[in-house]
């Protein structure tokens, strides 16, 4: 079973940027799908971005223009670049790996966006 670790998260200032890896202990070359998914304190975890094994994106809408998901099946890890982050960016974001009717997620990293 592949298991994901995240990394990258910390506190920025507003405006700033940060990026967010997820580094999976096998292959995810033939995983179909792999997705970003964040939970704010008090509040249920949301979808964020999403990358097919074909490289097809999408994004929450809220993301869209400021957040870029890219996939890297030789190093077998899942980016997620977050640009012009705002307070309400605060979150713990997880990686998860969609297999069949299976999902995998990682532990989680945290974001902090705070002056």
């Amino acid at each position: 079973q592949v298991h994901l670790v995240e990394s990258g998260g910390g506190l920025v200032q507003p405006g700033g940027s940060l990026r967010l890896s997820c580094a999976a202990s096998g292959s995810i070359f033939s995983i179909p799908a792999m997705g970003w998914y964040r939970q704010a304190p008090g509040k249920e975890r949301e979808w964020v971005a999403v990358i097919t094994n074909g490289g097809t994106t999408d994004y929450a809408e809220s993301m869209k223009g400021r957040f870029t998901i890219s996939r890297d099946n030789a190093k077998n890890t899942v980016y997620l670049q977050m640009n012009s982050l705002k307070p309400e960016d605060t979150a713990v974001y997880y990686c998860r790996a969609t297999i069949a009717s299976m999902f995998i997620w990682g532990q989680g990293t945290q974001v902090t966006v705070s002056s």
